[in-house]
């Protein structure tokens, strides 16, 4: 498991209920993996952006921001979040509409008494985190 370097990210993780935290601790690693074996994304920033944590492709620029929370208000709820004036989640919907729970344009919506179904939500992953690497090709027809 990679460790935090930012210690006020590792501060929330400490503070969700624990089975949602282990369902976001997956989560992370998810993330840095689908980081780590995808083609054009480079390291990956982890820090908090509206007190979630939150993945940025700060080196390359190559995608949009993921965060993750508990959603409030709902005990064993958790997401994952997108950018709503992206077009990302209308494009899971595309995919796995019968697969994933996805809120308007800006969340997969999980519970934590249920498996994470992670071809699905890795094939996301890359998505959002090859977004704008993804519009730069559309751009020069490539």
């Amino acid at each position: 498991m990679k460790r935090f370097s930012d210690p006020t990210v590792a501060a929330v993780f400490k503070s969700y209920p624990p089975p949602v935290k282990a369902k976001l601790m997956a989560l992370r690693a998810l993330i840095f993996d689908v980081a780590a074996s995808t083609e054009g994304v480079g390291a990956l920033n982890e820090t908090l952006k509206w007190g979630q944590p939150s993945y940025l492709t700060a080196e390359t620029k190559s995608g949009s921001t993921i965060r993750m929370d508990a959603v409030k208000g709902e005990a064993g709820r958790y997401a994952l979040y997108f950018n709503c004036n992206s077009n990302l989640v209308a494009r899971f919907r595309a995919h796995y509409a019968d697969t994933l729970t996805l809120e308007g344009n800006r969340a997969i919506v999980f519970d934590a008494d249920d498996d994470i179904p992670h071809d699905a939500v890795r094939h996301c992953v890359a998505m959002a985190l090859t977004y704008h690497q993804d519009k730069r090709r559309k751009r020069s027809g490539a």
